[in-house]
């Protein structure tokens, strides 16, 4: 119980328990799949035990649908039918058993379940192409067959009396009975329903989406780094889609070859992911230009994959946490002095190393009374935890902590803290002679364990009335006009939006686009059917245009005679009809369409848009017969072309927002085209020079801010908000706040500037969520406003806490290991502002500190 309740209340599978993700069910079948594997081996009767070795892979193969962790655990379970097969085993025994843990590893990860699907394929593909039969005919006759031999094997070993054949072969078949759940996949997608990520609706999709090819895949064992350069391009596997009864192959999967001697043993230091090789530089000290060699190599490995991605991870569920702060650092017993940022932090957990310590004790105990269960255990906390961390080759940024993944560590340490009460119950022998009594007190006093780990998680695992995430999707989708069209960014903007709208209903009519998927085939083709309340979208490329393998990426490369821009109607006609005008060779022979013209310009029907009404009276001088932006000397993906294709097609007819979430390096360089009109901007064919960051609608977004938002709870103290709450819709809030209020105070609107400021200090207070590098931002806002109370009392919390947060980096660490720029931007952004409201006595405090900082970093003047 105290090793249960241990794990229960441990940081990381807490978080998996309450988080609506896989990992939690995973944790479940890891720790039942572990179980029966011990319950089978107390069974004496091997026709009763061999159900339990049944039962298990039967197990294993419902994990599968789930989560493919629990299949780590099968080497070191072997070692459990090795030692019970074997009363008296050897270190080469143990070997083998091992090993052949990992072969049938090996055969369920890559033989059943991408394996069985791919080798059913070729059999579809021959049947149809090469015997003219129908769809499904090669997939029915390899299930027929498939099944009929293994029917065969389990009957014929049942007739000779072949107890280990046959326990094999029915563990084989009860792995693929529950391998089976996954085919609700397959149906699923057959309806075609409003998400269907792969588009797994044949068996051909339904490998791609098992081999999660959508991702980029990692050198293991032997590979390029990152400084590796491609030198050419091979034809890997065929790619196939479905073609009037046949299967037509459309494309080669890549596979490149680097430069030679750019491969390296176990390869750390590898991602093609912009900004990535930059990182890598910065951890390893490694100049431009320079290759790694196995010194930066193993340096990264230990310092970053198993230092900061795992161990760091392990020490918080069992020593202690500092903060909910992504990349917080491990919380020592002895450590106290810490800002009231992080002291004061929900997520500030000090377990006194009691954890960690009680399951020490457990690792002493089971190495001198119970050394096989060590091996075993040990092996599982190693398979669960190092090994997986050098099998992910986690890259140098990830877009949130990673601990979940290595819950089955975590889970395999609280068996040793469950067995570190019996290592006090030892220690007890000569003080308590009751044995009863001797128990009793060795349990009251271990259970303080789990007991410290539930007071101090409590407050920030808790999520009751937590509700911001679905507000945060409806306020971004109420931020668009009826019938909209909007690009959003990755899975913190998609998945409250997908949620709201496939759940709850809300806002249907809005079209949202998510540009991570905008490249893939599966998902152009979604676009152009109707979805919910929303009509399919305007596209002129056909789908040759768009199928896998096609105009992925169009390297920029200017054309003389379209220096000056080239249309943008015409330019997508030129790729609807590979016309070879803007097309140039590749190394493989082939050819390739590109951007001639870092300018595009679309024509524009001013009398059908000033007929829409869609420009307000004052930006009408703007509305010219052509819209003209600068997209850049850079390639451009598929993705971005999909949404050139919309934007060409659409003719203004339905509304296209950006969210602002995604950043400006994310709209194709239309910054000054687009309208602000809540969490989103919209794209008018008005520019407004010098708009870097967009323009202000001040009349539909003050309408949208004040009257069509949802705050629930934000104003609660009681209620947690965590580290990615703090982010990204927390930010995004105050921020369409503060440009609201800016704008309003700029077009003389002051009362109305006075609400708005107001609210946004109303909706999100610094005792639920406090103040930010924007809210710095309002203290200008509030003074122009004549709120100079409010403006000082809020510059003065916001000062004080820079200042003991930056004292504290400083004497810590120097500043070496945390960003000290958020705390100097609020201190500097105060001291502007007061000056700006002729407020010297504070502005003269505040620049003290500022500057005291500034001295203290070595940055003054700088």
């Amino acid at each position: 119980m105290a090793g249960a309740l241990a794990y229960a209340w441990s940081d990381s599978f807490w978080f998996s328990a309450v988080e609506a993700e896989v990992y939690g069910l995973s944790s479940f079948f890891t720790a039942i799949v572990i179980w029966a594997v011990f319950k089978w081996e107390t069974i004496d009767d091997p026709a009763t035990a061999n159900r339990w070795l049944i039962f298990t892979a039967y197990l294993v193969g419902l994990s599968i649908g789930v989560h493919l962790l629990n299949l780590v655990t099968i080497p070191a379970l072997a070692l459990v039918y090795y030692f019970k097969k074997y009363p008296r085993p050897g270190v080469l025994g143990g070997s083998v058993a091992f090993l052949a843990g990992l072969l049938v590893l090996g055969i369920i990860n890559a033989g059943i379940i991408p394996g069985l699907p791919e080798l059913a394929g070729k059999f579809e593909v021959f049947f149809v192409n090469s015997l003219g039969l129908p769809y499904n005919t090669g997939i029915i006759c390899f299930t027929v067959l498939f099944l009929g031999m293994l029917v065969w094997g389990i009957r014929f070993s049942h007739r000779t009396n072949r107890a280990l054949l046959n326990t094999g072969l029915l563990s084989l078949a009860f792995i693929l009975i529950g391998y089976a759940s996954y085919s609700l996949v397959l149906v699923r997608s057959g309806y075609d329903t409003p998400i269907n990520e792969n588009n797994p609706s044949d068996v051909l999709r339904f490998v791609y989406y098992l081999k999660r090819e959508q991702y980029e895949s990692r050198p293991l064992l032997y590979g390029p780094s990152f400084a590796s350069r491609p030198v050419s391009q091979k034809r890997g596997a065929p790619v196939y889609a479905k073609k009037d009864g046949k299967y037509v192959l459309i494309d080669y999967k890549p596979v490149y070859e680097y430069e030679p001697g750019s491969h390296m043993l176990l390869p750390r230091l590898y991602s093609s992911q912009p900004g990535h090789s930059k990182l890598y530089q910065q951890m390893t000290g490694l100049a431009e230009g320079e290759k790694p060699t196995m010194r930066h190599n193993l340096s990264y490995l230990f310092s970053h994959q198993l230092g900061h991605m795992y161990w760091r991870y392990f020490f918080w569920n069992f020593v202690g946490r500092e903060s909910d702060r992504e990349g917080a650092g491990v919380l020592l017993p002895w450590q106290n002095s810490f800002p009231k940022s992080i002291s004061q932090n929900r997520g500030h957990n000090n377990f006194l190393m009691l954890p960690f310590l009680l399951g020490i004790a457990g690792i002493i105990f089971m190495y001198y009374h119970r050394r096989k269960d060590l091996l075993i255990l040990g092996l599982l906390f190693l398979l669960t935890g190092v090994a997986l961390v050098i099998y992910l080759n986690s890259p140098p940024t990830e877009p949130r902590e990673r601990d979940y993944i290595y819950v089955g560590s975590f889970y395999i340490f609280c068996v040793w803290i469950g067995f570190g009460v019996l290592t006090a119950a030892k220690f007890l022998e000569k003080a308590v002679r009751r044995p009863a009594l001797r128990a009793g007190v060795a349990s009251v006093a271990c259970f303080s364990v789990p007991a410290i780990m539930v007071a101090n998680g409590w407050d920030n695992h808790d999520r009751s009335d937590r509700y911001h995430s679905v507000d945060f999707a409806r306020n971004l989708l109420n931020s668009c006009a009826p019938n909209a069209i909007l690009f959003t960014g990755g899975d913190n903007d998609t998945f409250p939006l997908w949620y709201v709208q496939e759940v709850e209903g809300f806002r249907t009519d809005v079209r949202v686009c998510v540009q991570t998927f905008l490249g893939a085939d599966w998902y152009i083709r979604q676009l152009k059917r109707k979805i919910n309340q929303s009509d399919a979208l305007p596209l002129s490329l056909d789908s040759g245009n768009y199928q896998l393998g096609k105009n992925e990426y169009l390297p920029f490369y200017e054309i003389p005679s379209v220096k000056g821009g080239i249309n943008l109607k015409e330019y997508l006609e030129l790729i609807h009809q590979d016309n070879k005008a803007i097309q140039v060779p590749l190394t493989s022979g082939e050819t390739t369409s590109i951007l001639p013209s870092s300018t595009l310009f679309l024509p524009v029907d001013t009398r059908e848009v000033k007929k829409m009404n869609i420009v307000k009276n004052e930006l009408l001088p703007y509305l010219s017969d052509s819209m003209s932006w600068k997209i850049g000397e850079t390639d451009l993906l598929k993705g971005d072309l999909v949404m050139l294709d919309i934007i060409s097609s659409n003719n203004w007819k339905r509304p296209v927002y950006f969210s602002s979430t995604m950043g400006s390096s994310h709209n194709l360089g239309l910054q000054e085209y687009l309208q602000l009109e809540g969490y989103a901007y919209r794209l008018l064919p008005v520019r407004v020079p010098g708009a870097s960051d967009g323009y202000v609608n001040s009349d539909i977004m003050y309408n949208n801010m004040m009257n069509k938002m949802y705050w629930r709870e934000t104003d609660n103290p009681k209620v947690y908000y965590d580290d990615t709450y703090r982010g990204s819709p927390v930010i995004t809030a105050r921020l369409s706040f503060l440009r609201l209020a800016q704008q309003l105070i700029a077009e003389k609107k002051i009362e109305k500037a006075r609400k708005v400021v107001n609210k946004a200090m109303a909706v999100m207070p610094d005792d639920t969520i406090p103040y930010d590098q924007v809210s710095a931002g309002f203290v200008g806002a509030l003074f122009d406003v004549g709120e100079n109370e409010k403006a000082l009392d809020s510059a003065r919390v916001m000062a004080a806490r820079s200042d003991e947060n930056l004292s504290w980096i400083k004497r810590t660490d120097g500043g070496k290991s945390r960003d000290v720029n958020t705390d100097l931007f609020i201190l500097q952004s105060i001291v502007r502002e007061c000056r700006r409201a002729r407020q010297d006595k504070e502005a003269d405090r505040f620049e003290a500190i500022f500057r005291k900082h500034l001295q203290a970093f070595d940055i003054y003047g700088g």
